[in-house]
């Protein structure tokens, strides 16, 4: 009897186990059916978002329903003295729910929290020379993308590229760009993509985009993604992404085959936007 029991249980519990992202959607499905933002956030994205003011109602729709989400299941720290308030995580949340607009829940899986710095604020740095000399020094950042599960955003700069919506930079883009790359448990510029084709396109295109930036940048050519992303392949996907929402136009020109490539990954077209 108590075998059979345990057997039962045993089942129960895999069942579970093997449906649980399916059920925990549903019970999110429900608990925030009903919750929407109120016209006092809505004033603040249309004052503070530029993109937020320009996007169809449909698309606007599903991203206060991400922001929604965003807030209840994501914990917000302030640094260095820095009081958070609702708007300071309503604009960090709906900047970082633009880059997933298309995507299912759970958003950004890894991440548990965000913290908040006034401005840009010093990091301990382990950097080693060429005898193989470890040395240790604070440097200065503006932000930071950790694996575990934690990012790190001035606050200043998240203020600044929503203030300046065309300049291909802005701190929250770049740094959630980054939690998708390291959705794979890796930090390559490659996220984590659906089958062995897409990957195979993937590394063609972005191999190829990544290498033409380089040269660009090494021969002072032309180029309309900024020259920090041909540092390695993790900031180009980091960078590229700015680019992509910010400049979605000129990128299209510069080069249309990584613009269709990025169009295929966010599931969104930002033209439309702008």
């Amino acid at each position: 009897m108590i075998n059979g029991l345990l057997i039962v249980i045993l089942i129960i519990f895999v069942v579970i186990f093997w449906r649980w992202p399916a059920i925990q959607n549903r019970l999110w499905q429900r608990k925030y059916k009903t919750l929407e933002l109120n016209s006092q956030q809505k004033d603040i994205l249309l004052r503070c978002m530029p993109i937020y003011k320009k996007m169809t109602d449909a698309d606007r729709a599903k991203l206060e329903r991400h922001i929604m989400w965003f807030l209840s299941e994501k914990r917000f720290v302030g640094c260095d003295g820095l009081k958070l308030t609702g708007a300071m995580k309503l604009i960090v949340a709906a900047d970082a729910c633009l880059l997933v607009l298309n995507k299912p829940w759970p958003l950004y899986k890894n991440v548990k929290e965000i913290l908040l710095y006034p401005s840009a604020y010093y990091a301990p740095q382990l950097t080693r020379d060429s005898a193989g000399l470890v040395s240790y020094h604070n440097a200065i950042r503006l932000g930071e993308s950790w694996p575990g599960g934690t990012l790190v955003l001035s606050w200043h700069d998240v203020l600044e590229g929503n203030r300046l919506p065309s300049d291909g930079h802005n701190l929250v883009f770049h740094e959630f760009a980054h939690q998708l790359d390291q959705e794979t448990g890796k930090t390559t510029g490659t996220p984590l993509l659906k089958t062995a084709a897409e990957y195979k396109e993937w590394g063609r295109v972005f191999s190829r985009a990544f290498n033409q930036l380089k040269s660009h940048v090494a021969y002072s050519m032309e180029h309309v993604i900024h020259s920090y992303g041909a540092t390695n392949e993790a900031e180009f996907f980091a960078v590229i992404t700015e680019t992509f929402l910010e400049k979605p136009a000129e990128l299209r020109r510069y080069d249309p085959e990584i613009y269709r490539l990025l169009v295929d990954y966010y599931q969104f077209d930002p033209i439309v936007w702008h």
